[in-house]
């Protein structure tokens, strides 16, 4: 098996995995991990003996609510700032508007549905703190996300690391695929939005025109 993922994984270790996943989970820069694939590989790592699976599976788990944690902490003291921050290469104001509709849409339940959409998992529990909604209620809905994502995906990958023989010859197309499968829901999300824009734009700009042509018809 020779993969970057792979080579990340048992290089850093617990502590790394660790710190990948709390940085993807709270922090605004972790919007570029990889967390869903690296998740995955680690599980398969763990069906070949690389990581015991209990210790995995309880890494990961804490490293994504302690994260969220820390993201709603940061977005219930600055965040109503990042609405006014220009886009740099760590951020864009867009990533905050399409995780802020999200969360609107969903209510409580964000916490636990964005943990399976990139982008917008780093940043729904920054809104969540922007909202002020109540720590105990964001708690529930936290660990809850937390324990479905960060131990949900690395028994998946270790259950299919045991079943499929020879799992190493289709490692890159089965990454490849939770990796097209994890951005598809946020890719469409922001698809959408987009479309709307677009045709409230286009249907302003038609409103502007119509005293216009009125008065060349008069």
């Amino acid at each position: 098996m020779h993969f970057d993922l792979e080579q990340l994984l048992q290089a850093g270790g617990y502590i790394g995995l660790f710190g990948i996943i709390f940085a993807e989970s709270g922090l605004l820069f972790g919007v570029f991990l990889p967390g869903d694939s690296l998740l995955f590989t680690a599980g398969l790592l763990a069906s070949q003996g690389y990581f015991s699976l209990p210790m995995l599976a309880a890494t990961c788990s804490i490293a994504a609510i302690t994260g969220d944690a820390f993201g709603y902490l940061f977005g219930r003291r600055v965040g109503r700032a990042l609405f006014e921050r220009r886009d740099s290469r760590w951020f864009r104001r867009e990533h905050l508007l399409v995780a802020e509709a999200f969360y609107e849409k969903h209510g409580g339940k964000a916490i636990v549905l964005a943990r399976f959409l990139p982008i917008v998992r780093t940043f729904a529990p920054i809104i969540a703190g922007v909202a002020a909604m109540s720590y105990p209620r964001f708690a529930l809905y936290n660990v809850l996300g937390g324990v479905l994502w960060g131990a949900g995906l690395t028994v998946t990958g270790y259950l299919l690391g045991s079943i499929v023989p020879d799992v190493d010859r289709y490692l890159l197309p089965l990454i490849a695929g939770i990796v097209l499968a994890s951005i598809l829901p946020t890719v469409l999300h922001v698809g959408k939005e987009h479309r709307l824009r677009l045709v409230a734009a286009v249907r302003a700009r038609f409103a502007r025109r119509e005293p216009t042509l009125e008065a060349d018809v008069d």
